[in-house]
């Protein structure tokens, strides 16, 4: 990390620790997970499977006579992440979440539920917590038709050595034409570039899942939307700064990027796009914090990552 990325970082740590000194101290806890869809009825994630939304989530706790009570519940978003928020840091160890209905979500996979999850504590600062919660899972009521179907028993059969059948020759294919090259792609190596290397004309070709021209409300959603517009492009938001929410949209849009490009980046793309919309309904603190725990992903800092950028032929 160079000395201007080293000022942008600390001049980001300096504002979330004055916006903590000038509001004063005070608890905020959020728990916070993901529902898939075991559309295999397999009880795990896998590729048949996707983030389901309109699902019920409900956080239950061990009262003061062992019996579970239960203290929130929430809804997951069209991405398929819920958050439930509570004022102040309550004692959450012991408490689980779990799939409790379909609510407005679909009805198709909302016959059943899997597994409870149990919280952990992920990030506890300045008087807040965060807990995360292992994916859930809802089932619809029969595994779907194009899930693979376990191999049933089959009878021994003697092979019988069929004659040998002559071939004619296979005629000479064509040489095949030559493509140009493909541009080079950091996706299973460790990489992280700052908003700067994306905006540079040579690394155009590393834009494969969404171009600068792509709206930022189609991206990030309605909660983006209200707060950014809908006109406004991806190119144009990283060119924001001086204002805590232009910082966000450019670092939380870098972050984006970097998921895209390398799987080894600190967040995947769910992840992102939940920090965005959980900052954005929150106070400018949150919006701070958020932004410069984008910010220090983007300069590689957090997982010892540098930009794996080569200039696009």
């Amino acid at each position: 990390m160079d000395w201007s990325e080293k000022k942008l970082f600390l001049t980001g740590f300096l504002l979330v620790f004055a916006v903590v000194s000038s509001d004063g101290v005070y608890g905020d806890t959020m728990v916070t997970g993901t529902v898939f869809c075991d559309q295999c009825r397999d009880g795990e994630i896998s590729l048949y499977d996707y983030p389901l939304s309109g699902i019920n989530v409900t956080l239950a706790c061990p009262g003061s006579g062992g019996q579970y009570t239960t203290w929130r519940e929430e809804t997951t978003n069209w991405v398929g992440t819920y958050a439930i928020k509570f004022d102040g840091t309550p004692d959450l160890r012991g408490c689980y979440a779990q799939v409790s209905s379909s609510g407005q979500g679909s009805s198709e996979c909302g016959v059943a539920a899997g597994p409870a999850g149990s919280l952990r504590l992920m990030f506890n600062m300045f008087d807040m917590e965060m807990y995360t919660v292992d994916p859930l899972l809802a089932q619809p009521a029969e595994p779907m038709s194009f899930c693979p179907k376990s191999p049933s028993p089959t009878v021994p059969v003697t092979p019988v050595k069929p004659p040998p059948v002559r071939l004619p020759p296979v005629p000479q294919q064509p040489p095949l034409p030559r493509f140009p090259p493909m541009p080079p792609t950091p996706f299973f190596e460790a990489s992280a570039c700052p908003h700067r290397q994306w905006m540079l004309p040579e690394h155009r070709c590393y834009w494969k899942v969404v171009s600068p021209d792509t709206k930022v409300a189609i991206v990030f959603g309605p909660i983006a939307a209200r707060r950014y517009g809908t006109d406004l492009t991806l190119w144009q938001g990283m060119s924001g700064r001086g204002d805590p929410y232009r910082t966000l949209l450019r670092e939380g849009t870098t972050a984006l990027l970097n998921s895209y490009n390398s799987i080894a980046f600190p967040y995947h793309s769910f992840a992102v796009l939940h920090h965005m919309n959980w900052a954005l309904m929150g106070s400018t603190r949150q919006v701070l914090h958020t932004a410069l725990g984008f910010m220090r992903a983007n300069s590689g800092t957090s997982f010892n990552a540098t930009c794996r950028f080569n200039a696009c032929r």
